[in-house]
């Protein structure tokens, strides 16, 4: 098996297609990336950016270069010795077009009967034998806009097939719907009565069922074709938690790529561990983000942090926001499993949808794989009896139907069982990464895809420990610092991380804030200047959109589906004053400009932590210059290549770069580091802590990895007050070279201020290492 020693990952989408991805590679090369990592290709809705609305699984994207930009990007790759990564979507197809769908279309006109009833999940019993599609807007008169337009039924701009045999001369379109396999209804209707799996919440993407092996096979024949022509060299699997079996699955998966490189995008709470009998090399890294993340976070400045926001603890606001979820737009799905308890139980209907809907929101981790993981549903079924004693019956009747291994550790999966597990996820994902996450708001850089932000800090020792064991249990899994996904990108987290070194202050700016510019929502007002101060500078469209989407991801004071116009206006009237209110530019400028060096300065630290530590690292496009990002589709803006070549080929000519605005300091780093891991791979084959000394030894993290060892400021602000003085750290004996600048170290006992004369971190090599 081949496998990497680090991906770069770039958004493939009309703009920027494969073609343009092959004429990257020699940069890519000269940077030091191995692999080149791909978002999703296939054909996918007209005009999508992110390419997880797959339409058409058969072929590559036409928009994203198709099958001819493909086999470029690939002979570009092989021609500069790097490889491909891939990223597939197995669990759901994008179904917002029907005629661009074929699989889907066929669903529609041919119903239950169709051969792609069995390629969908829907539940057909729960409306008659119809699937209900949620479109029609909220006139009283919607279906009489239904129209036959050439053999089909059109919804202004929507069109869908008619089924043999139902349409006659002189029908209406309402006629001829009502004999249709399908029931277009009001959108509203979805949250609680939709009949098919969904992602997550969003009605247009529909679940697939890739444990039908024939579904597998047909829907995974192109990716085939990647592998037996040898265009690509490894996967990443997108959610794998929706999937019936993602066990099988993934053995199914290795059979088709011959053992191919393989990664899960799966989402592991604090302590959780990957099933060890998955065939994959691990996860795409949000554990990891979660983990060296908090190493630059004071511990000391938790408890002013948290008084300065009003709101209740974490775990707390989860079960309130999980709730939520599972009474609101997933409520479809709680019924659906309320349907399949079986009669023989004796629980009254809505009393058994109550109850799983407690014990989902209850659920401590984003899903079981039973038999493995039956703690999980048993500390569920603990907390939901607590909660609610007035289910206790209830609960206690549900819990050997989730889980038939209960009683001796056999038992045969029920449809009730399998699909409470494909559910659990989706009310974690929505309940805390798309609402939590927008209400807590003590430190924003803590709330990342993948991390619990009520763990504040992690101590240099910890730290040390939890990469040992991913040195022994996932060497091969990913690392990351920023995605397609992440709330904030890594250069607007370290920059917000230092507001733990100065809470007094931050808390001060906060309420001058509030009172020049108010936002009048206690929770949310922290969120937002933030996020805008992580971000800054930043353009004003830029900063409205993100204050829109955030407020209503949090759900409180305004909402998607109802905007709460009098909050909003306020809003985006403070978000107006950052640009215009001399008095609020003032502020935010002086206090991002007293915190900028000290951000700058963990950002260099967290970078080369990720790249030298054990895993594989990924850049996300871009990051190899300061990257200040907010949530999507802010992360997956256009990137500037042309600036990034130029700069680094002006670094093997010009003087070693400051630290400054002009990110030339990050790119060395990145390169540098790069380079070392591919071209030099034998000096990262182990772990093990580097020792330091002196009243400022705790602001310096290191390790030696095996004849390379990183060294890293962390709590930069704290530093600056009293400096290095006489700290130290223990380096073996012999000679080293940094990689980053040249200097020439002697081993031993050494002084930290020499070592970061120039930057805030180093990489040492030793030159007699093997």
């Amino acid at each position: 098996m081949l496998t990497p020693t680090s991906t770069y990952r770039l958004q493939i989408r009309s703009e920027f297609d494969l073609h343009r991805a092959a004429a990257l590679v020699p940069y890519l090369s000269n940077l030091g990336v191995d692999w080149v990592y791909l978002s999703p290709i296939l054909t996918a809705e007209q005009g999508s950016g992110h390419g997880y609305d797959v339409t058409d699984p058969t072929s590559v994207d036409p928009d994203r270069g198709g099958p001819d930009g493909l086999a470029a990007l690939s002979a570009a790759a092989r021609a500069a010795g790097l490889g491909v990564l891939v990223d597939i979507v197995p669990n759901h197809m994008g179904i917002e077009t029907p005629a661009d769908n074929a699989w889907w279309w066929q669903l529609l006109k041919e119903g239950r009967t169709s051969r792609m009833a069995e390629a969908f999940d829907v539940d057909w019993e729960a409306n008659g034998g119809r699937l209900r599609i949620p479109v029609l807007g909220d006139g009283d008169d919607e279906l009489d806009q239904l129209t036959l337009v050439d053999g089909e039924l059109h919804y202004y701009d929507n069109r869908y097939p008619i089924a043999e045999g139902t349409a006659h001369p002189g029908d209406s379109g309402a006629e001829v719907h009502a004999r249709q396999h399908y029931e277009l209804v009001n959108w509203r209707r979805a949250d609680a009565e939709l009949n098919y799996r969904r992602f997550f919440g969003v009605n247009t993407l529909a679940g697939l069922r890739v444990e039908v092996p024939w579904v597998f096979e047909e829907s995974h024949s192109e990716v085939k074709r990647w592998f037996d022509e040898k265009l690509v060299d490894g996967l990443r699997i997108d959610h794998p938690d929706g999937l019936a079996d993602p066990k099988g699955y993934l053995e199914d998966l290795r059979a088709l790529t011959g053992g191919a490189y393989v990664l899960v995008e799966k989402i592991l709470e604090p302590g959780e561990k990957l099933p060890e009998d998955w065939a994959t090399e691990g996860t795409t890294g949000y554990d990891a983000l979660a983990d060296i993340d908090r190493l630059f976070v004071d511990p000391t400045g938790e408890h002013a942090l948290t008084a300065a926001v009003p709101v209740d603890g974490f775990h707390e606001m989860i079960h309130g926001a999980k709730r939520g979820i599972a009474d609101g737009i997933l409520r479809s799905e709680v019924l659906r499993l309320a349907r399949l308890v079986p009669a023989a139980a004796g629980l009254e209907h809505e009393a058994a949808a109550d109850a799983i809907a407690e014990l989902l929101t209850c659920f401590p981790v984003y899903r079981s794989y039973l038999p493995g993981g039956a703690e999980y549903l048993a500390e569920a079924v603990r907390d939901a009896s607590v909660r609610r004693p007035d289910l206790v019956d209830t609960i206690t009747a549900l819990h050997p139907l989730l889980n038939p291994f209960l009683d001796d550790g056999t038992g045969e999966f029920t449809e009730l069982a399998r699909r409470f597990q494909q559910t659990s996820g989706m009310v974690m994902a929505k309940g805390v990464e798309d609402t939590a996450f927008y209400r807590y708001s003590r430190l924003v850089s803590l709330n990342e895809v993948g991390a619990d932000p009520s763990i504040f800090a992690i101590e240099p020792l910890e730290l040390h420990r939890r990469l040992l064991e991913r040195q022994a249990d996932a060497p091969l899994a990913m690392t990351t610092l920023s995605t397609h996904d992440t709330k904030r990108s890594e250069d607007t987290r370290t920059r917000i991380s230092v507001l733990s070194e100065v809470p007094q202050e931050w808390t001060e700016v906060l309420a001058t804030l509030e009172r020049l510019a108010p936002v009048k929502d206690p929770s949310f007002a922290p969120l937002l200047w933030q996020s805008l101060i992580g971000a800054w500078p930043l353009s004003r469209e830029r900063a409205h959109a993100y204050a829109e989407k955030a407020s209503r991801e949090a759900d409180l004071s305004t909402h998607w589906t109802a905007p709460d116009e009098e909050f909003e206006t306020r809003m985006h009237a403070a978000v107006d004053a950052a640009f215009d209110d001399d008095a609020v530019v003032s502020l935010l400028e002086g206090f991002v400009e007293r915190i900028r060096d000290a951000g700058w300065s963990n950002s260099i630290g967290l970078k080369l932590l990720q790249l030298t530590m054990p895993g594989v690292p990924d850049v996300y496009q871009g990051t190899e210059f300061w990257d200040t990002s907010l949530v999507d589709p802010d992360n997956r803006r256009e990137v500037d290549y042309d600036a990034r070549q130029k700069a680094l080929a002006d670094l093997a000519f010009g003087a070693l770069p400051q630290v400054d605005a002009d990110a030339h300091a990050k790119l060395l780093v990145t390169t540098r580091a790069l380079k070392l891991r591919r071209d030099r791979p034998e000096l990262f084959t182990g772990y093990t802590a580097v020792a330091s000394s002196g009243s400022a030894g705790n602001h310096v993290f290191g390790f030696d990895r095996g004849g390379a060892i990183t060294l890293i400021t962390r709590l930069p602000h704290g530093l600056a007050q009293h400096g290095w003085g006489d700290a130290t750290v223990e380096l073996p004996a012999g000679t080293y070279t940094c990689a980053l600048t040249g200097a020439s170290i002697t081993g031993g006992t050494v002084l930290i201020s020499d070592i970061f004369s120039t930057y805030p971190a180093a990489l040492l090599v030793q030159e007699d290492a093997a």
